[in-house]
C-alpha cells in the first residue's frame, strides 16, 4: 500500500479526474435564502454564494435521505461519467444515480463513514442530447 505524502492530492483528484464541487453542511438552523427541495423534504442555501462551495443542508423530520446524509457534512466531487465512475471503482453506493434537478445526475456513496457525492453535469455529457 503506498501512502500519500503531504503534498500529493488525494487519489479521487490525483488519478482518477475528480474535481472538487461543494461541502454540504448539514443544519438545524433556518439560513438566509433557503431554497426548498420537495422532493426530498429539504432547505438548501449557501452554495450560490459561498467563495469555497459551501452548502448548508436543513432536513425536515420526514425526509427520505438517508440519516447518514442528514447528520454528517458530505464532500461532493464533479465526474464526467457517474455510471462509469460507480463501476470501476469500489465503492458502497448509499443513493443510486438520480436526477434531482434538469442536467445533473448525482449518487452518494459512503467512505468509512463519510458521505461523498458524485455529480455529472448534462454539459459534459454528448449523449444526453439526444
Amino acid at each position: 500500500m503506498n501512502l500519500r505524502k503531504d503534498h500529493e492530492q488525494p487519489e479521487a483528484i490525483g488519478q482518477w479526474g475528480w474535481k472538487y464541487h461543494h461541502l454540504g453542511i448539514p443544519t438545524s438552523q433556518v439560513m438566509p435564502g433557503e431554497v426548498y427541495l420537495p422532493d426530498f423534504n429539504l432547505y438548501v442555501s449557501g452554495f450560490d454564494i459561498s467563495p469555497f462551495g459551501i452548502e448548508w443542508m436543513r432536513y425536515e423530520k420526514d425526509s427520505p435521505v438517508d440519516k447518514l446524509i442528514q447528520t454528517v457534512p458530505h464532500l461532493a466531487f464533479e465526474v464526467s461519467d457517474l455510471d462509469k465512475e460507480l463501476t470501476n471503482h469500489d465503492l458502497k453506493i448509499l443513493t443510486p444515480p438520480n436526477s434531482p434537478a434538469s442536467g445533473i445526475r448525482v449518487a452518494m456513496i459512503e467512505h468509512q463513514g463519510a458521505p461523498v457525492e458524485l455529480i455529472e453535469f448534462e454539459k459534459n455529457k454528448e449523449r444526453w442530447k439526444n
